[in-house]
């Protein structure tokens, strides 16, 4: 079983923007500015999908740690 680029894509925009969030907060608490941080975020934004997206699609090209689905080993 693997998975498509597009859920890889869909689950790298879902965790992006929870991660984006935290960094906005992060970076405000530091900086004390609002638009220092959402451009902080938002270019972490970007590099981040880009390397989460590159990381999936990498480990999905191995098999270590995966299993093919069997009557014996598949369980609910």
């Amino acid at each position: 079983m693997y998975e498509k680029p597009y859920r890889s894509v869909i689950k790298a925009i879902s965790w992006r923007t929870l991660g984006t969030l935290d960094t906005i907060l992060i970076s405000y608490l530091i900086v004390g500015n609002a638009s220092q941080a959402a451009a902080i975020g938002a270019i972490e934004l970007i590099t981040k999908m880009i390397l989460y997206y590159l990381h999936e699609r990498g480990w999905n090209k191995i098999s270590f740690g995966r299993v093919k689905p069997t009557e014996n080993n598949y369980t609910i």
